[in-house]
């Protein structure tokens, strides 16, 4: 593109971008309508103008036609010079328009057509996402996922979850869901046994964000079956978005001990430790794979489990010092657990031999946090008699090996 020199006045304050849909708020500053919306329907900014500091009386956007026209002439006229002329945007949809889609919808020869229109409309912008909240999207579509009397119940059920998740459905909203009748988590665990790739990574990301909202009764009382739909989710691989999700979940649903036998049950740790074994896992999936693990190790059932494993010990310790300090320290727990709790000699001779007391040694001597210091020289003197003279330990790092 060639240098061009843009009016000042056509740039949004917000991003700094060539407004496409100017807006004027009460405070009579004008921006363009996507950051706007972003910035009045986010929690924490609804109250006042991004420049003037002054409240917002309420959230309506006032389209400012005049400075539009003159974007697009501008743009048109620079059009040789590399800028993009853009299309009129389309108005916001209003609630009755909303209203009259959703009730043609409740008939089955009109559900799909209502739903391809229902994404449509939350594609194009925030604002239209929140209309669609308040008109009662929200419950047609999860009616929708409950109602098994569909001929095309795959299709729709696919197309209601991909909207319900990006509605981006808000706190209340959420609650609403959690408590309406006939318990709406139960359906989305049913389709993270029965649904499609997309509608199980779609229920995964629903159920994360429900979870974190749930009441911790409800969370203590999911049975064994809840916990194998999500670790299925991570040994199926549905997508990398899921694994994030179902991870999370877990790291929601372990604090309580009942739930962590639970989660060992469903088979969890073996698919941990699987996950961690593959070269190409994100540095994000193996933090929080190892926060799940030590949460985990915390319980009997967990560290026989992990032990069980012929990689359990060596690639946790595989970890520690490579993937980042998060990494390091859970690893380090993981086998403080292991070493303190069930302190075989084959334990013990495993660690060794598989270079954690190495890596235990090098803590020692390198950056890293005071409690991961503090775990790792604790485990030294404490197994010292089993590790202090052993010729797997590098000689350079003998000096590092605490008195005990």
């Amino acid at each position: 593109m060639d240098e061009v020199d843009v009016p000042s006045y056509f740039l949004c304050p917000i991003s700094l971008q060539i407004m496409k849909d100017p807006v004027t708020v009460s405070s009579g500053i004008t921006y363009d309508r996507e950051p706007i919306e972003k910035w009045i329907f986010s929690s924490k900014n609804h109250t006042s103008c991004p420049v003037t500091k002054q409240p917002l009386s309420d959230a309506d956007l006032i389209p400012n036609h005049t400075l539009r026209r003159l974007i697009q002439a501008w743009c048109a006229l620079n059009s040789s010079k590399g800028i993009e002329r853009f299309p009129t945007p389309k108005p916001p949809v209003d609630k009755a328009q909303i209203v009259k889609l959703l009730n043609e919808g409740k008939t089955l020869q009109h559900q799909m057509k209502c739903l391809r229109s229902l994404r449509s409309i939350a594609n194009e912008s925030e604002r239209n996402r929140r209309s669609l909240e308040s008109a009662g999207a929200v419950e047609f579509l999860a009616s929708i996922l409950t109602n098994d009397e569909s001929s095309d119940s795959d299709s729709a059920s696919d197309e209601a979850l991909y909207i319900l998740y990006h509605l981006q459905i808000s706190e209340a909203g959420l609650k609403n869901l959690i408590n309406r009748n006939g318990d709406f988590i139960q359906t989305l665990m049913r389709v993270l046994q029965h649904g499609s790739y997309p509608s199980r990574a779609y229920s995964s990301l629903l159920l994360k964000c429900m979870f974190q909202l749930a009441d911790p009764i409800y969370l203590m009382s999911l049975r064994l079956e809840h916990f194998v739909q999500i670790v299925n989710v991570l040994r199926d691989q549905v997508s990398q978005q899921a694994s994030k999700a179902s991870l999370q979940i877990m790291i929601d649903l372990c604090p309580w001990s009942r739930n962590r036998v639970k989660a060992v049950e469903a088979g969890a740790v073996s698919v941990l430790i699987e996950i961690l074994l593959e070269t190409t896992t994100e540095k994000r999936v193996c933090e929080m794979v190892l926060v799940v693990l030590n949460v985990l190790c915390g319980c009997a059932e967990g560290r026989a489990e992990l032990l069980k494993h012929g990689a359990g010990i060596a690639v946790v310790s595989k970890k520690i010092l490579r993937v980042s300090h998060v990494a390091t320290d859970r690893g380090v727990r993981i086998l403080s657990s292991i070493s303190r709790f069930t302190p075989t000699s084959c334990v013990l001779q495993e660690m060794l031999l598989i270079g954690a007391v190495t890596k235990l040694c090098l803590l020692l001597r390198v950056d890293c946090s005071p409690k991961t210091r503090e775990k790792a020289e604790e485990m030294l003197r404490l197994h010292s008699r089993s590790w202090k003279n052993s010729s797997c330990i590098p000689v350079h790092l003998l000096p590092s090996y605490p008195s005990s």
